[in-house]
Order: C-alpha cells, then structure tokens, then sequence
C-alpha cells in the first residue's frame, strides 16, 4: 500500500475533482499497483529509480487528473505510449466498465504492462505492440502521457478518435506551457490546469475534441 505523505487525501482529492467515488477495493487496487511500480516495475525500467517515493502523487494521482477532460465517462480509452500502464492502469481501475487499450512499440514495456494486468488481476484492460501510426480502430478517448510532443500527438489523434470523442495530452507538472500547438482541422483545443489542492503542484492538460463537440475556451479546476 502506498506510503507517502497523505495518500489517501490525496486520491480523495483526485476522485473528487473527475467526479468518481473510488471503493474500498479501488484504493486498495491502485496502492498494489503502486506498490508493483515501487519493486518489480521499477527493477524491469517501467519508473526510474528515484520515482518510489512519489508514486501516489506523480503517478497514480496524476494518471487520474486526465479524466478532468471528459464530461461524460467514455466506453474506451486508448493510452498511446504507456510504457509499464501509465495513466492507462489507473484509470482502468478508476473505471471498471470502462475498456481501456494500452498501446506500446517496445515488446519488453508491453510484456510489463501485461504482468502488471495478471498481477491486478483487472480484466478491462488490453495490451497491444504496435506502432500508433499503424493502429486501427476508435476510441471514445486517446490519452499522451509523456509518451509524443504535443504537436504531434494533436497530429495522430484525429485518426484514432470515434465521434465525439477527445484526445487528452500532458503538458507541465512546473509551470505554464508557453506554447500550445494548433489544432489540426476540424478539431479545436484548449488548455485545462489543475490548481492546488489536488497534486502537489499544478498541472496541466491539453485537450483536443472534435469540432461537432467544442470545448469551452480554456479552463481551470
């Protein structure tokens, strides 16, 4: 189970700002996770060395800011680039009904993001290896974290998108982004920040939806 600094007020916090009531169970479900992370994860690469000590916040606690970008919970998520399961596992946890698709190119991050599944033992959750550039299909919702510039995840998601649906990318953990790239045609983009209280820091998100679903001009929660 998690041990930082308030982890539970922390999730708390996190669960109240996306609008879900996480059970017993899922709090329970995102510390072993966190846990995972801490030992097995970090000795295959899946964090680096010194992220142990902060996983509540920088990690679980920040995959479930992203769901703040969504009015309505979607069906399927697809996380590009999610490496060890980040922010697609949590949110996975956080949204049971919802099926969420981990993509990765590297076999060896994708084959972590598959144990750490077995190990949660969540069945809402797929792996695939592959290039985005390649993927086929539609999701409700595609998330970045960390994993494409913003420039050229805003340029992939359209593609990947059902109706309706919206891209959700990570900019900042530090300050305000000083540059937002231009929405590719037929979408538009607005920055979100998460203010204090939630995480140990602001941040910040970039969402794209498309046009036939604008989102407000910019926000802040």
């Amino acid at each position: 189970m998690f041990h930082g600094k308030h982890p539970e007020s922390r999730l708390n916090a996190v669960s109240g700002l996306v609008g879900v009531d996480l059970t017993t169970d899922q709090v329970s479900l995102l510390g072993t996770f966190g846990d995972w992370l801490a030992s097995e994860g970090a000795e295959a690469g899946g964090i680096g060395p010194v992220e142990a000590g902060r996983l509540e916040d920088r990690h679980i606690a920040d995959s479930l800011i992203y769901a703040a970008a969504w009015e309505k919970n979607p069906s399927t998520l697809l996380d590009v680039g999610s490496g060890a399961g980040l922010p697609g596992i949590p949110l996975a946890i956080a949204y049971p009904q919802m099926g969420v698709t981990l993509v990765d190119r590297s076999g060896r991050r994708c084959a972590l993001a598959r144990r750490a599944v077995r190990v949660l033992g969540i069945e809402n959750v797929e792996v695939r290896q592959e290039d985005v550039e390649k993927l086929t299909g539609s999701w409700d919702v595609v998330v970045f974290r960390a994993s494409l510039p913003p420039a050229e995840a805003l340029k992939v998601a359209p593609s990947l998108l059902a109706a309706d649906g919206r891209a959700v990318v990570g900019l900042s953990r530090k300050a305000a982004p000083e540059f937002v790239p231009t929405a590719p045609p037929g979408t538009s983009v607005d920055v979100m920040k998460i203010g204090d209280g939630v995480l140990d820091s602001p941040a910040w998100l970039l969402r794209m939806t498309l046009m036939n679903t604008p989102p407000t001009n910019g926000s802040s929660i």
